[in-house]
């Protein structure tokens, strides 16, 4: 018999299925990382619609599920996270990656 630990509900945690199908972003990743559907090598934004900073959490949240990866330094804002979409991340969301492996390893 297994015993609760405090603060274990018993359920995994959000965004984590409890079986082992792959899991699927929150509704935060989810709007974060469709933005980057319609932009050019499925570049991600630094902003909301509202521009507002996407939260950092959210972004690393993402790369952590292997659904963005960090794409460029900017030496301006070093703190900002230009990201990209993975193949992973377009699955994620219910299309196909780009034809030919996906984007170029810097943008244009």
């Amino acid at each position: 018999m297994m015993t609760r630990r405090d603060g274990d509900s018993g359920q995994a945690p959000q965004g984590v299925p409890a079986t082992g199908e792959a899991p699927r972003p929150t509704e935060a990743q989810r709007r974060y990382l469709m933005r980057g559907l319609g932009q050019p090598g499925g570049k991600l934004p630094l902003f909301d619609e509202d521009g507002r900073e996407v939260p950092h959490k959210t972004i690393e949240a993402c790369i952590a599920h292997g659904w963005a990866e960090r794409w460029i330094a900017n030496p301006v804002k070093p703190d900002w996270l230009v990201c990209r979409l993975t193949p992973a991340g377009y699955r994620a969301l219910g299309a196909e990656p780009p034809a030919g492996g996906g984007a170029p390893s810097t943008p244009s």
